[in-house]
């Protein structure tokens, strides 16, 4: 079949596609641009906010308008929280975040027997899951693979569907990870990005010890040649042990994305957080410690329930405090059946809008100052494609570095001297 995947949220879903895409060309199937013809589509979804779930319905539909006839088949977090609602869009097979073989399975079933009538299969979250182990790196030109270490979410953020989408934390074992760190760096891949639902609760149903830290130093181990990134971070994950150990392995990006989402504390509070900025704070400098200038990063929610101009204000300054190298911006979205939802205070649209903007005005002020810091310095970028007469790669801090050769520098890492700022990237020579 000729067969076209779209997917929308996390790093998660992105990697569950990459597997997919992967397990469908090994069964034989031809994969296809999603804006055009095709035999079956997958919808991949998202349902982290009440816009999301509006994108997912929005692609959803896409499917038939390109043509009637195809198979429709939907999954994901969306899928899972919302099923009636999917199948409601006449679809041919609903399934949840998990057990995405069998997902491809069914699909094959619908495509050989044609059956007029939707499939529902989607796991009920409170039932007993293990991690699904599914089929690392994706197809050939790519430099970066994603191996996902880790599945489900029991935090349960007042404004956050997840943990009733993916349900329990399921953790990759160590030593599968290792094996599957030296595959990917046999195939050729340089760069690793260790991600999943929230990774710094990796191992913890085992309550054998084990912790990210052990399983970061073993990845490093197992793959020597390849840069090894981690995905977004819980603060109190930065520990001086986790900065200890992990500044001593000379393959581990210095790059950490910890989640913020407010700085203030209150609005941490009505969050449902689990840190406040005292705590938070100590993460930063603890980095900042132990790792040369490394690239902090974060994401921002601005008008959650109850923000007054004061808490954002007090947002705003701790941002400037923290210093961070990017900042992802939200203004806040209701999403039903979360506390939030219901709370009182709502925060009115064209309040969270300005409030974005301010926020994205600082955001930009901290990044260039950030990647003023490095010119006349250098770095060594791993480059992946050539866009516009220059060679675009990232450096082990997730800044992208723009330089010019003459030779492919495809999967191929440079040593480059920075020699200024264009926008969101550094320029220089190799």
């Amino acid at each position: 079949m000729d067969i076209a995947i779209y997917t929308l949220g996390c790093k998660a879903n992105q990697y569950e596609t990459q597997a997919m895409e992967t397990e469908l060309v090994r069964r034989g199937h031809h994969l296809v641009d999603f804006d055009g013809p095709a035999d079956a589509y997958i919808v991949n979804t998202c349902a982290v906010t009440a816009a999301s779930g509006h994108k997912s319905r929005q692609a959803i539909r896409r499917c038939k308008k390109h043509n009637p006839a195809a198979l429709v088949a939907v999954c994901g977090c969306y899928a899972q929280i919302e099923p009636e609602e999917v199948a409601a869009l006449t679809v041919d097979l609903v399934s949840g975040p998990d057990r995405r073989m069998a997902f491809l399975d069914d699909l094959e079933a619908l495509a050989a027997a044609r059956q007029a009538e939707p499939l529902m299969r989607v796991d009920n979250i409170m039932s007993t899951r293990i991690f699904e182990e599914l089929p690392a790196g994706g197809l050939a030109g790519r430099t970066r693979a994603m191996l996902k270490v880790e599945d489900g979410c029991t935090n349960f953020c007042s404004y956050c569907v997840i943990p009733y989408a993916r349900g329990p934390i399921r953790s990759l074992p160590l030593e599968k990870a290792r094996e599957e760190a030296a595959r990917l760096m046999a195939e050729g891949y340089r760069e690793l990005v260790l991600t999943g639902i929230e990774i710094s609760s990796w191992g913890q149903e085992w309550k054998d010890g084990l912790t990210l830290t052990d399983l970061v130093e073993a990845i490093c181990t197992a793959a020597p040649d390849c840069r090894i990134r981690l995905g977004s971070l819980e603060p109190r994950t930065v520990t001086v042990d986790f900065c200890r150990r992990l500044s001593s392995l000379h393959n581990l990006c210095p790059h950490f994305h910890l989640s913020l989402q407010s700085g203030c504390d209150a609005t941490l509070k009505r969050m449902n957080r689990k840190y406040d900025t005292a705590r938070y704070l100590e993460s930063v400098h603890l980095l900042r410690q132990y790792f040369d200038r490394p690239g902090i990063t974060t994401d921002l929610i601005v008008g959650f329930p109850g923000e007054t101009e004061e808490e954002f204000t007090s947002t705003l300054a701790f941002l400037e405090e923290c210093a961070f190298s990017a900042i992802h911006i939200f203004p806040y979205s209701k999403r039903p059946g979360t506390p939030a939802a219901t709370m009182a205070h709502q925060v009115p649209r064209a309040e969270k809008e300005a409030r974005a903007h301010r926020a994205a005005q600082v955001m930009e002020t901290l990044r260039q100052q950030y990647l003023q810091s490095w010119v006349g310095h250098s770095l060594p970028v791993l480059f992946e494609e050539e866009k516009a007469g220059a060679w675009r790669g990232h450096a082990p801090n997730y800044v992208e570095v723009k330089a010019s050769s003459a030779e492919s520098l495809h999967n191929i890492e440079r040593i480059v001297t920075i020699t200024g700022v264009s926008g969101a990237s550094l320029l220089g020579e190799i």
